[in-house]
């Protein structure tokens, strides 16, 4: 048998029932892989070397009793963000737009069916590269559930000027001969930006608060093809009236 030194807070005081501890199932609740979470826990007591990210068989396979630290070890909440960050943009599409459903379906703001879920499946590569929980993951996705006429965060509303909703009345008309594929899209947004002499990115703000409610998503053009032609050009439509 052997001891690993006790684990400490954040503030250096040690774990325990009264100070600082969490069940397992909070961990959970806040949106943290259980693989990430094992990961954060083997290294806190043993290292190997520089590697960070080590899965629970390859850890059995390299542990050492030698390497096991011999001083106490601090939890630091950033450091299992970051590491649950990595293993969310690993993690397989299909099961994370599964907890992703579960996460929102208790939302009344909400339509959720067979057509919000392909909508979270389809934007699931990009949605995944910015979360570090399963939680921020959800919360970015539920705009592809939300029912026209969109609720409108107050920078989003911001740049919905009257001059952005006679752009955003090109861009749909631009928007509408296209196959909606990620190209076609891409295509057609640079050729407006070009045809009226703007960046592309001063295109793409207001019709991102037009298909979102925000100012911040995935790619633009990802985002138009994952939403589908009548559901974006209708948030479009509308945002531009």
């Amino acid at each position: 048998f052997a001891h690993i030194p006790l684990i400490h807070g954040a503030d250096g005081a040690k774990l325990s029932k009264r100070h600082g501890a969490q069940f397992a199932l909070e961990f959970r609740e806040q949106g943290i892989l259980p693989e990430a979470l094992c990961n954060y826990l083997m290294r806190l007591g043993w290292s190997h070397g520089d590697l960070e990210v080590v899965g629970r068989e390859e850890a059995i396979r390299l542990f050492d009793i030698v390497d096991v630290n011999r001083g106490a070890s601090r939890m630091d909440y950033a450091k299992l963000l970051n590491l649950n960050g990595i293993y969310i943009r690993q993690a397989d599409d299909d099961r994370l737009a599964k907890n992703v459903l579960e996460r929102l379906a208790h939302r009344t703001d909400l339509s959720l069916g067979s057509i919000a879920a392909a909508r979270v499946r389809a934007l699931m590569p990009a949605l995944k590269e910015r979360a570090k929980t399963l939680v921020e993951l959800a919360d970015s996705a539920a705009f592809l559930a939300r029912v026209v006429p969109l609720p409108m965060e107050p920078k989003a509303a911001a740049a919905l000027t009257a001059e952005a909703r006679l752009l955003l009345r090109e861009v749909g008309a631009a928007l509408t001969d296209t196959d909606f594929s990620i190209p076609a899209i891409d295509a057609a947004l640079r050729s407006l930006a070009e045809r009226k002499g703007l960046k592309l990115g001063q295109v793409a703000q207001p019709l991102r608060a037009a298909l979102t409610g925000s100012t911040v998503s995935p790619g633009i053009d990802a985002t138009l093809a994952a939403l589908g032609r009548e559901e974006a050009l209708a948030r479009i439509t509308a945002a531009s009236a």
